[in-house]
């Protein structure tokens, strides 16, 4: 029967089978395997010949103590150790420094990724318009974009599958757990056909129109829009469950009722319906936000895009005023 290798000896091949190798000491192996020479090698790394020397001869006790260079009169040349840890060598700095520029384009926001999500009326024209910026601002950050409504988006910003999303207070889902980016709150507007008494008519109470009938994307008003009908005394009847915006303004168009709609949407409504502000007695309807995960650090990319949809937010904000 075979003896049992000695602790030490087991020790000794994982040592070699895993050596602890220093960067720097590659790197004055390249210098010198590329010069032919310790004292050109010192003379470009701006260290003393000695110091090459000794990290040379670390690197050999490293790797088991095979010499890498032969000393010759006048410099030196590579062992047949020195020609096999060549290419290793070279394949290591190059990956050091790929991993150097990468890093270097995620700090510039030149390079890496941004995945972000965000709900539908968002995607009316604030995200398009921080997206156009931050792609001309950015062009080399690869995006990938998903829509949802505020739950669904925050359930995948917290398992990591977005870095950033754009929610609301809609529906009042809870946000403690993010850190939170203010864009903008949202006034409201009641979508009335072109022929209806209220359409062109200052800002009405809501509840002038309790008796109307409603377009909504659910039959319950609860975590919608209409959840400020509730918090004004009543309770909307939904005539339609559409889910789908354009076909909402359809269903107004045609006088089948009465639709919400968020400021960040007011841009889009279609020529035969017309907006009528909300008056926002109790404060704005809802806030919008760019959500990350607090305590997780953020790409850069997200960071970059948050400051697109705060100036985006700027402007969409003006135009709804200049609407209202």
């Amino acid at each position: 029967m075979a003896a049992m290798p000695k602790q030490h000896e087991y020790q000794q091949e994982t040592q070699l089978e895993f050596p602890e190798v220093s960067s720097v000491w590659l790197r004055a192996f390249l210098e010198v395997a590329r010069l032919g020479s310790f004292t050109g090698a010192a003379r470009t790394l701006g260290w003393t010949q000695s110091a090459v020397s000794r990290q040379i001869s670390t690197l050999e006790g490293a790797l088991g103590g095979a010499p890498l260079f032969d000393r010759l009169p006048r410099g030196v040349r590579l062992t047949e150790a020195g020609r096999v840890l060549m290419p290793y060598a070279e394949a290591i700095a190059e990956s050091l420094h790929g991993a150097v520029r990468e890093l270097a384009a995620l700090r510039e926001v030149a390079g890496g990724r941004l995945r972000f999500g965000a709900f539908a009326t968002a995607d009316a024209g604030l995200v398009p318009q921080a997206l156009a910026a931050f792609r001309t601002a950015h062009p080399r950050v690869r995006v990938t974009r998903e829509e949802g409504f505020t739950p669904a988006l925050l359930d995948r910003l917290t398992a990591g599958h977005l870095d950033l999303a754009v929610v609301s207070t809609t529906g009042r889902a809870p946000l403690e757990a993010y850190e939170l980016h203010h864009l903008l709150d949202e006034s409201l507007y009641v979508a009335v056909p072109a022929g209806h008494p209220l359409a062109g008519s200052d800002p009405v109470r809501l509840g002038r129109l309790a008796d109307a009938e409603w377009i909504s994307g659910s039959s319950r008003p609860e975590g919608t829009l209409l959840d400020v009908a509730l918090r004004q005394g009543f309770r909307p009847r939904v005539a339609h469950v559409v889910g789908e915006w354009t076909a909402k303004q359809g269903y107004v168009a045609a006088g089948l009722g009465v639709a919400l709609v968020p400021a960040l949407a007011a841009a889009s409504v279609r020529p035969d319906v017309r907006l009528v502000p909300v008056l926002d007695e109790g404060g704005p309807a809802r806030a919008v936000y760019a959500a990350t995960v607090r305590g997780r650090s953020p790409v850069p990319a997200a960071e970059a895009f948050v400051g697109a949809l705060r100036d985006a937010a700027v402007s969409v904000g003006a135009s709804a005023r200049a609407m209202a």
